[in-house]
């Protein structure tokens, strides 16, 4: 039996906690599965890290063992007493009892990198799969001064996530995760991984940020808006689901934008490179 098992157990018993399902809580049980999430990160004592959703802690402990300084936001409350018990020793650590889509991360960043020697910030965190997307997204379109994410998620989701755009896994997110950032899977995660079992298998991925997009677009939230309305009807060709959406003023535009961006006018959205989307959009802006 792990360490970590036992503190669990312990920790669960001691403050009289059950997992609340509302908020998508499965305790992570696993040392391997930990070990290799802090590994991933590849933090240094230079860097802040953020977890988001941190817990009873469990991976919080690694965390603070390697970073400069570790910022929880956890929404519980009722975990906010056991991490504040575990962790007030440490001189690294602080917690918000906040939600993380009403945080303004960009602003505790730039105070932490102005009144510290951290040098990068890294995300880590064990996420509540009913919330992965809107996080991640968050995360990426703030445009944040970020290193990594390294997350774990419901491994439907992450291979979406860390999906080629045009390759069979793709979705409309594909293309956002990979304009910003480099993704990588790191570890598939079993059931037994956790306390209770999650009913899906989880996986751990990493987002590593790109300093320059790979595409030259006029317009990025135009040709966000262009991949949301062609996967909004993804049974449809691109050319109808762009109709459809008025994106193509009419199907005669469509046709000829198609035509000159060396695209099969019966193309679907999902076989299209994000370079593609950006022709389009950019033909569209002309």
């Amino acid at each position: 039996m792990s360490n970590i098992l036992e503190d669990t157990k312990f920790i669960m018993k001691k403050y009289n906690i059950k997992a609340n399902k509302s908020l998508g809580q499965n305790f992570l049980i696993s040392e391997e599965v930990v070990e290799k999430i802090v590994e991933s990160s590849q933090i240094e004592k230079s860097d802040l890290v953020i977890e988001i959703g941190p817990g009873l802690g469990t991976l919080t402990k690694y965390l603070l063992e390697k970073a400069g300084k570790v910022i929880c936001i956890e929404l519980d409350t009722k975990m906010i007493n056991i991490l504040e018990d575990r962790f007030s020793l440490y001189d690294n650590f602080s917690l918000l009892n906040k939600d993380v889509l009403k945080v303004d991360l960009k602003k505790i960043i730039s105070e932490e990198k102005k009144n510290s020697s951290i040098k990068k910030v890294k995300i880590v965190a064990n996420l509540p799969y009913y919330i992965t997307t809107p996080i991640i997204m968050k995360l990426l379109e703030e445009e944040l001064e970020l290193d990594s994410i390294t997350v774990m998620i419901q491994k439907e989701v992450a291979d979406r996530l860390i999906a080629i755009p045009g390759e069979k896994e793709t979705g409309a997110i594909t293309y956002s995760v990979y304009y910003y950032s480099k993704a990588e899977g790191i570890l598939e995660v079993p059931n037994n991984s956790f306390i209770p079992e999650p009913e899906v298998t989880s996986k751990v991925i990493k987002l590593n940020i790109r300093e320059n997009p790979p595409v030259n677009v006029n317009d990025k939230k135009m040709m966000f808006k262009v991949i949301k309305n062609a996967f909004m009807q993804r049974r449809k060709t691109l050319l109808n689901a762009l109709t459809n959406s008025k994106i193509f003023k009419s199907k005669e535009e469509g046709i000829e934008i198609l035509n000159q961006t060396g695209l099969d006018i019966n193309i679907r959205a999902e076989k299209l490179k994000i370079e593609d989307f950006a022709n389009i959009t950019n033909k569209i802006l002309k």
